[in-house]
Parts: C-alpha cells; sequence; structure tokens
C-alpha cells in the first residue's frame, strides 16, 4: 500500500501534455485478438489497468514487443485456448474491469469466452447485462459455472456467430464495444441501435476499419458492422487520442489553485462540450491551436440557470459529460463563486468521497446518493489538510487536487486506485510546481 504526502498552497504554472486515453486503450488492445498479424498502437497510457491487461494478453499467449514508452506491437497469432480454460485466467479477469473487453473477440474468433464477475471500482452497480445480451443476440449460449463463479459464451463448433438487428437497453459503451468487435467475424450484417457513440469509441471502429470490416455510422447511435464471416482481421497502426478525463482534471486543478496552465496537444475536436462545461463553472479555457490554456484568475464565478436557478451538471452518454468528469468538476466547484447542483445519475457511490471534502472545509450538501450541491468558497476560505484514502480513480484524483490547494500537509492513501488511471501523476504535477511525495505507508 503507497501513499502520497501533500503540502498543498503553492501555485502551479507551465505546460502539461495528457497521456493517452485510458478507455480507448483498453478497447484497441483488446481488438488486437482479431487478427493474428501485428498490430501496432501508440500513445499506450502505461497505468497499472492497461499493464496487466496487456500482461493478461501476454499469458493468452499474445506476442508483445515494447518499442518505447506508450509505444507497442501485439501479434495474436497463437492464442492459448487452454490457457482461457484456466483458474489464472478467471482469477486475473476477476480482479481486472477492462478484462471483459476481451470476451467479444475470443468468442467471434474461438467459438468461446469465459465471462469473469469482473473487477474495478467500488463505485455503485456496473451490470454486464448488455454485454451478454448482445452474445446471445448474435447467437451465442450462455452457461454459469459456479466454481469458477464465471459465464461461459459458446457457440457450436464449426458455426460462427450471425449478425442480426439489436437495440441496446442502455448505450453502454463498453459494452457497445464488446458487441462491434464480436459482430467483425460474424456472418452477415450487425446493426446496432442505441450504441454508444463515444470518441474512443469511434477510435475503435477506425481501428477496426483499418484492419479490415466495413463498419457504417461511425459516431452515431445507429451503427452496422459488416462481418467478414470467420475471416482473421488483417494488422494496422493505431494512435490513441488523449485522455479527456485526464484533461478535464488539469483544468479543475488550474481553478482550485488558483494557478495558469497550458495543456498541450488534447484534440480539440474530441472534448466535445467538457470545455463549455468548466466554463460554466467560471473557469476560463482558452483554445491556442490544440491546446487549451487556463489562465489565473481571482475569483471563478458559477453561471445559473437562465431563470435565475442554480446550475445543474449532470453526466449523460456523449455527447454529454462523462461520469468520470464529475468528481473532478465538483472539487473545482468547491473554490468557484456561487453554487451548483452535481448530479451523478450512472453510479450511486460514486459521490460519498463528498465526506472527506466536507471534513476539509468544503461546503457541499450531499442530498442523495446521486445528488449533491456546492456552495463555493470563492477563496476566501483555505481547505484544511486531510488524512484519507482514495475509495475509486476519479474520486483520488479530486482528493488530490482538493489536497494540492489546502495550505499544510495532507496524506492520501491507497493510491494505487489513482495509479490505475493516471500516469506518474506525482512526477508530471511536480513538475508544474507541486509538492507531491510518493511512499509506502508502512515506512
Amino acid at each position: 500500500m503507497s501513499e502520497f504526502i501533500i503540502e498543498g498552497g503553492h501555485t502551479l504554472s507551465g505546460e502539461i501534455t495528457p497521456q493517452g486515453a485510458k478507455n480507448e486503450a483498453l478497447q484497441v488492445i483488446s481488438a488486437v485478438l482479431l487478427s493474428d498479424c501485428p498490430v501496432t498502437i501508440k500513445n499506450i497510457p502505461e497505468i497499472s489497468d492497461v499493464v496487466n491487461l496487456i500482461a493478461l494478453l501476454e499469458a493468452m499467449g499474445v506476442d508483445v514487443v515494447r518499442h518505447a514508452k506508450g509505444h507497442y506491437t501485439f501479434t495474436a497469432k497463437n492464442i492459448d485456448a487452454a490457457y482461457l480454460e484456466s483458474e489464472d485466467f478467471t482469477r486475473r479477469c476477476a480482479r481486472l474491469r477492462g478484462s471483459v473487453l476481451v470476451v467479444g473477440p475470443l468468442l467471434t474468433r474461438l467459438g468461446r469466452a469465459w465471462f469473469a464477475k469482473p473487477g474495478g471500482d467500488k463505485i455503485g452497480r456496473r451490470k454486464v447485462d448488455t454485454h451478454i445480451q448482445g452474445m446471445l443476440n448474435l447467437g451465442a449460449t450462455l452457461g454459469y459455472d459456479d466454481s469458477r463463479h464465471a459465464y461461459k459464451l459458446d457457440m457450436p463448433e464449426g458455426q460462427h456467430l450471425k449478425g442480426c438487428y439489436m437495440l441496446l437497453d442502455e448505450a453502454s459503451v463498453t459494452g457497445t464495444a464488446n458487441i462491434i468487435m464480436a459482430a467483425t467475424m460474424a456472418q452477415g450484417d450487425t446493426t446496432i441501435y442505441n450504441a454508444a457513440c463515444e470518441p474512443y469509441l469511434q477510435q475503435l471502429c477506425h481501428l477496426l476499419t483499418a484492419m479490415g470490416v466495413e463498419i457504417d455510422g461511425i459516431g452515431s447511435n445507429l451503427v452496422t458492422v459488416h462481418g467478414t464471416g470467420g475471416r482473421l482481421l488483417h494488422g494496422a497502426d493505431h494512435t490513441v487520442l488523449p485522455d479527456m478525463i485526464e484533461i478535464g482534471s488539469f483544468i479543475a486543478m488550474a481553478a482550485i489553485t488558483r494557478s495558469s496552465l497550458t495543456i498541450r496537444d488534447v484534440s480539440i475536436r474530441n472534448l466535445g462540450i467538457i470545455p463549455e462545461a468548466f466554463r460554466r463553472l467560471g473557469i476560463d479555457v482558452e483554445e491556442r491551436g490544440d491546446d487549451l490554456f487556463i489562465p489565473a484568475k481571482e475569483s471563478y464565478v458559477i453561471e445559473k440557470a437562465l431563470d435565475g436557478s442554480v446550475l445543474t451538471i449532470a453526466d449523460a452518454p456523449w455527447p454529454g459529460i462523462s461520469p468520470d468528469l464529475l468528481s473532478v468538476m465538483l472539487v473545482a466547484a468547491v473554490q468557484c463563486s456561487g453554487s451548483v447542483l452535481i448530479h451523478q445519475k450512472m453510479f450511486e457511490s460514486r459521490l460519498f468521497f463528498v465526506d472527506h471534502l466536507i471534513e476539509m472545509g468544503a461546503q457541499i450538501i450531499l442530498c442523495d446518493p446521486h445528488r449533491a450541491v456546492v456552495i463555493g468558497l470563492d477563496h476566501k476560505v483555505d481547505l484544511h489538510p486531510a488524512f484519507t484514502k482514495s475509495p475509486d480513480i476519479r474520486a483520488g484524483m479530486a482528493m488530490l487536487l482538493a489536497a494540492m490547494s489546502a495550505p499544510g500537509r495532507s496524506v492520501i492513501g491507497g493510491i494505487e486506485q489513482i495509479d490505475r488511471g493516471y500516469e506518474d501523476i506525482d512526477t508530471r504535477l511536480n513538475a508544474l510546481g507541486a509538492h507531491i511525495t510518493r511512499r509506502d505507508s508502512e515506512e
């Protein structure tokens, strides 16, 4: 168990470049299983969730070559089918949320796949029903092994998945990605309505297109995949987009520490309404080419709704605000002027970390598991240092930002959670003027 020691109250300055997008990386790395040719991917974030997925693929028999930091070539020529039946495979999958994304590729390529109850954040229910129902729609059969606590999806020997029309019960990003990957080698066309359409899912579709699959409707909620009828895909090169959640975290960091900051190479056209959402909190977000500049201000004034009521910021499927952003937006609002209602619709436990912020002196009313009202302090009152633990990736980052704004010494434990989503975050923030020390908590 490791922890961060933060000496807060320091102003930051300089430039920072966001890492590659975690959520995209998990998808495109899983897609290499659809080919027996080399697939080269650049700008992979070397964070624990991604590194663990790469290790899982290596254990499955995928040849992995690391050319440089974030630059890998994957060749899934010889998949060890026997390993997929092992307890070790099930155990690894259960510990790693991203492992759910290998199900679709394995099912369509090998005709079977184990589906362990996936791990990850304890932020509320994360259903896999959409994934499983999509596979069943394509012709798979479902069983459950009590001894392994895992589902098994099967196709009859020598048969392939069959394309069909399906309407998803929710616009699940990972569910859509899984179904699209499964459909690539199916017989016939698969049309998915109510599909997720996030930029990272679009990137997956662009990679699959480069690998030889025809896909219509990329970027919309109606996607059609023209299956290859069992033919393996060929190799391709791909570059992962910058991580929009990290970009949002840096915008929030500039505001809560009242700092000027330049965020380089953000791929503005793929950020959607994220810059505008932060502007509604009174944060100036200036676009300079493909960079964002956040100037320091004395006061960040939260907008009111046109009728004068309190501003509401809520998550929604793309092009709405990602639920992953709400934690850092809430922290940014703590030191703004005015009030805002943060409505976290998707996960019922994700706002519980606000108790730690309240202990630090933030004025927050937790209305219920999904809603919190933030009454901004307007930098007139400093937050207190804290001794706390990271409950999940995004809340952990939010707590780190709060600690950076609080004069004095804070300690955040369980930073393995933060490491799952943010690469070398202490080193990168220290380069901007932060004072963050990493140490083993046993010391």
